[in-house]
């Protein structure tokens, strides 16, 4: 990969976006974003009362994490964000204009179930997984991305996401 590294770590809750994303950052350098601190304060309260959001909800939401692709530094950047359906990954791709790779962390509904009940300080609740699930689509072949299991450890699949995106550290 030529271009700085722009990756966003896709998935449902509980699928680990943020704990391999920081750790893919740290390994190559690069600045992490959690795109739980792009949502405004309307969805993050719908959330916490377990109401799922709607697409209406979420634009706004998905440009600025497109832009803050568009606006990375050199170096690159690393960010998380569900990303569940292709229109959403798409107007990432959009805002971003700029070459974007996607990592689908997938797991079973048992493993993701199992994290979310005993993951500590986090507004999004475990009712709302079959949500998520239900909205998951799959990555198309056209699409800038891969899928890489959960079942492993985070070093184990970062070392997987780096070998099948050829991805480098940033050079400062």
């Amino acid at each position: 990969m030529s271009e700085p590294p722009l990756v966003v770590m896709m998935g449902v809750s509980g699928s680990g976006k943020t704990t391999v994303g920081e750790v893919l950052a740290e390994k190559l350098g690069v600045e992490f974003r959690d795109a739980d601190s792009f949502h405004p304060k309307s969805n993050v309260e719908k959330m916490s009362a377990g109401i799922p959001l709607t697409d209406e909800d979420r634009w706004p939401w998905l440009d600025a994490i497109g832009e803050a692709l568009r606006d990375a530094p050199a170096t690159g950047l690393v960010v998380s964000c569900s990303a569940l359906r292709r229109v959403y990954r798409e107007r990432i791709l959009k805002r971003a204009g700029r070459e974007v790779h996607f990592v689908h962390l997938d797991g079973s509904k048992a493993l993701l179930a199992e994290r979310l009940k005993t993951r500590k300080g986090h507004f999004f609740p475990p009712s709302l997984l079959d949500s998520q699930l239900k909205t998951l689509e799959p990555l198309s072949p056209e699409e800038p991305a891969i899928r890489v299991s959960i079942d492993q450890t985070p070093a184990a699949i970062v070392a997987e996401i780096e070998g099948r995106l050829h991805l480098q550290p940033a050079r400062a």
